[in-house]
């Protein structure tokens, strides 16, 4: 979303900075629902944006720092709104079915302040989210995690299997 925008990398932390104060009403952007289950995808959310850039009606800035065209900023405000209301919803709706006693926020998207404010204010349970330095990519904590494995010589072969609910 922020390459699509031009405004640079990483893209979480770009897109907070230059939606504080944004609009994100300007532009009403879809919903990525997958009814009947807690599954998202956000593919369709980005080629609005897209069309919106191919379309002239949100400029793409280019540049480190200056000023964000103001209809960058509410593009990106109504992505992030968007995300962030799918990824609340969602959680909450998995919670109730599951009946959980509380949320733990976590991961690289876990720094985003909207993120975090809208799911305190709408979760009917406590939710625990860390500081958000200690809110990294995921992909740091598997890294961690094969390193210690391979610490302790565990070995995998290179046609391993995916296992989503491996045992850390």
């Amino acid at each position: 979303m922020a390459r699509l925008l031009g405004l640079g990398y990483p893209g979480g932390p770009v897109i907070q900075r230059v939606t504080e104060g944004a609009a994100p009403a300007s532009y009403r952007l879809p919903r990525a629902w997958l009814r009947s289950s807690h599954d998202f995808s956000f593919s369709g959310l980005k080629t609005a944006v897209l069309r919106l850039v191919e379309e002239g009606k949100v400029p793409r800035h280019v540049g480190e720092g200056g000023a964000v065209p103001e209809a960058s900023a509410e593009a990106a405000a109504a992505f992030q709104e968007s995300v962030t209301d799918v990824l609340v919803t969602k959680t909450i709706a998995a919670a109730r079915k599951h009946g959980v006693g509380q949320i733990l926020l976590a991961g690289g998207v876990a720094a985003n302040k909207a993120l975090r404010e809208t799911m305190l204010q709408r979760s009917p349970v406590p939710v625990l989210i860390p500081p958000p330095a200690l809110c990294t990519d995921n992909a740091a904590m598997v890294a961690s995690c094969g390193y210690f494995r391979f610490q302790r010589g565990e070995r995998a072969p290179l046609d391993i299997d995916v296992y989503p609910s491996l045992r850390l």
